[in-house]
């Protein structure tokens, strides 16, 4: 199967949230939020471990764009449906076409932090994943620490299906942590 000739939606909608695609243009509002959200995406991030450019920021998300075209990558960013504003991102990673099989990554603007948006993202996403990419595996994996992002897996029924124990070092490279691995074979009902 060749990914690239995949059709499926690059956009969809949850009860609150408009969900799609990076495109061109997107960087200033994901610095925006980036930066507003710094220290409380620092402990669990990688990629705000350095300070990007809003330049710098745009760049990726066109990378982002051009993966989700090429099937490799497929980010996805989080805007409210009422007012349209930048919340957070999502997607799916780490891809592997032949299973189908996927992992959910994601981050929120802290100023959304606490509301249920990223669930209800989330929950979205392994819809669309599930439903139009006929995922038979859809993965969170998250450091054990990161209470709040284990929540979300948790909520929405995933299956703790171990902790990788010394699996990573943190994002500061100071120690070692654990992460775990949360899982769905489908939806219920499926």
């Amino acid at each position: 199967m060749n990914p690239l000739l995949l059709d499926f939606p690059s956009e969809f909608y949850t009860q609150r949230l408009f969900i799609r695609m990076p495109m061109p243009g997107d960087g200033k509002v994901v610095h925006r939020a980036i930066n507003a959200s710094i220290k409380e995406l620092r402990p669990w991030m990688s990629f705000v471990q350095t300070e990007q450019t809003e330049r710098q920021m745009e760049a990726n998300i066109r990378i982002a764009y051009i993966k989700f075209l090429k099937r490799e990558d497929l980010r996805l960013l989080l805007f409210l449906k009422g007012t349209g504003e930048f919340i957070g991102s999502s997607g799916l990673h780490r891809i592997e076409w032949g299973v189908p099989k996927f992992e959910i990554g994601y981050w929120i603007h802290s100023q959304f932090s606490g509301k249920g948006y990223m669930t209800e993202a989330v929950e979205g996403i392994m819809g669309f994943a599930f439903n139009e990419l006929k995922a038979n595996r859809v993965e969170i994996r998250c450091d054990s620490k990161n209470v709040r992002s284990r929540a979300i897996p948790e909520k929405l029924g995933f299956k703790l299906e171990g902790i990788l124990e010394n699996n990573q070092l943190s994002v500061d490279e100071t120690e070692l942590r654990d992460m775990c691995v949360y899982a769905k074979k489908t939806i219920s009902g499926h």
